[in-house]
């Protein structure tokens, strides 16, 4: 800290009885040393939340930056939030965070975590801002400061008070991308204590479904499958109309691997619930042959009345000629224009829903459609062998690294193939829109599958909505597709 290019700084330290005299001597010497250390000493040992809200008492900034006591924040770091705070921008902040290294106890840096811009369903899946973090003092305190009750995450539960204030009240949350802060990877830190994981875990989950349960998200949070990460199980396809869309030329449609996707397709659906219908839109000039080899494989797959001969809802399903130009965005406006819905679900033909591995596809897509401020959701796209084909595209300058050609389910720093996340573009061949949306914008997803998805993700995130990912559905590609 001592020796930050920025120097208008005080540095609140909060032993919290610690048993170790050299400790207590370390502290007050470096009090004694620079008139900017406050030094506090807790009478008993109050854990985590506590000593952090004594430091936070001390605190006279009008920013609070949060350092653990393992860790460094680089030489350039202060200067670097300050730069941002000190600019035009800066009045309108709540809240920055940067990029960090992971450090070995050696020293060594071990990986860097370069973040993305503020993606606030990201954080609801997985504390990803972390280090370092600044959040404005005023604010910190108007919200009641770190919770009792969310030790190991009461740094998350902090964030994602502060920031539901920061976008009731126009504010903003930065993301400034320098790596500012060094958190190092050792065993006696908070996070990785023997017997305070789970328990840190889990207040995680608990922090995020209070969050859900203030802004009304009619979800359950579980835990995801590392632990840190958690899911939101919404709940809305229990009471949206649904229409999921195949468009098809009919090309291909004699062919066995056609007719063996579509099938596919077709039974997964047959386990949706009966507020949900399926249409499979086609050129209105198809070939009678081919429309015809398409009813007997509907007739084939669903019970002649239209029902699964399992199921006790019969599923509603039609064929929707297109008159006109085809073009997918023609195909899913006929349908919806003909069989009004909450929710547009669209598939290509040859893409798969995989029951086995996210059985809950549609009410994952579904879900996320129809919360506050979605427009397009993505979903996970991965050939058989489990190579990701589509995990969401970002704008050309963003620095992540692909995540297509990835194996399905692989760890990266943000564990981006595992969350529900915010992203620039996602492509229309397994994707889900909400009527709404979709009529507004519907005139700008012009071209093929890809094309159009990336038109009309553009088109809605101009009106303010939010492109979004989830790995909670997955699609197989099981035969060509022209995308």
């Amino acid at each position: 800290m001592r020796g930050q290019s920025f120097t208008d700084w005080e540095w609140c330290l909060v032993d919290d009885c610690s048993s170790r005299p050299e400790v207590l001597e370390a502290l007050d010497d470096a009090a004694r040393r620079d008139s900017r250390i406050k030094v506090h000493h807790r009478g008993a040992n109050g854990g985590i939340v506590a000593a952090s809200n004594d430091a936070l008492a001390m605190a006279t900034g009008e920013f609070v930056a949060l350092l653990d006591h393992d860790d460094a924040i680089v030489s350039s770091g202060l200067a670097s939030v300050m730069a941002v705070l000190q600019s035009e921008a800066g009045a309108d902040v709540d809240y920055i965070y940067t990029d960090e290294a992971h450090v070995l106890a050696d020293g060594r840096e071990s990986a860097h975590f370069l973040k993305p811009d503020w993606s606030p369903e990201r954080f609801r899946s997985s504390m990803y801002t972390c280090h370092l973090s600044v959040l404005r003092r005023a604010v910190v305190e108007a919200v009641g400061g770190f919770r009792v009750g969310f030790d190991g995450s009461q740094d998350h539960d902090l964030i994602l008070r502060v920031t539901e204030h920061a976008g009731a009240a126009d504010r903003r949350v930065v993301h400034v991308p320098v790596l500012a802060y060094h958190w190092r990877n050792i065993s006696s830190s908070v996070s990785r204590a023997e017997g305070s994981l789970p328990k840190a875990v889990e207040n995680g989950r608990r922090a995020v479904q209070e969050q859900c349960d203030r802004l009304g998200l009619d979800a359950e949070v579980v835990h995801g499958p590392v632990a840190g990460c958690y899911r939101l199980v919404r709940r809305a396809i229990e009471r949206a109309t649904v229409s999921v869309v195949v468009p098809t030329r009919l090309e291909g449609a004699a062919t066995r691997p056609y007719r063996l996707a579509v099938e596919a397709t077709i039974r997964a659906i047959t386990s949706a619930p009966a507020n949900v219908r399926l249409l499979v839109a086609h050129p209105d000039t198809a070939p009678a042959e081919l429309v015809a080899l398409l009813d007997d494989l509907l007739s084939e797959t669903l019970a002649p009345s239209g029902a699964a001969p399992e199921r006790a809802a019969p599923i509603g399903w039609q064929r929707v000629p297109v008159p006109g130009p085809w073009s997918v965005a023609a195909a899913l406006d006929r349908a919806l224009l003909l069989h009004p819905a909450d929710v547009l679900v669209s598939v290509a033909p040859g893409l798969v829903p995989r029951v086995d591995r996210t059985p809950d596809w549609l009410g994952a897509l579904v879900g996320l459609a129809l919360s506050p401020g979605a427009g397009l959701v993505g979903a996970l796209m991965a050939d058989r062998d489990d190579t990701v084909l589509h995990a969401g595209w970002d704008i050309p300058d963003y620095r992540w690294y692909e995540l297509d050609g990835l194996r399905v389910g692989s760890t990266t720093s943000g564990n981006d193939l595992l969350i529900e996340r915010e992203c620039s573009q996602v492509t229309l061949a397994a994707a889900a829109v909400s009527g709404a949306q979709w009529r507004e914008c519907a005139s700008t997803a012009a071209g093929g599958f890809h094309d159009a998805g990336r038109a009309l993700s553009q088109a809605l995130v101009q009106r303010g909505a939010r492109t979004l990912w989830t790995p909670y559905a997955r699609f197989d590609q099981s035969t060509a597709i022209d995308l």
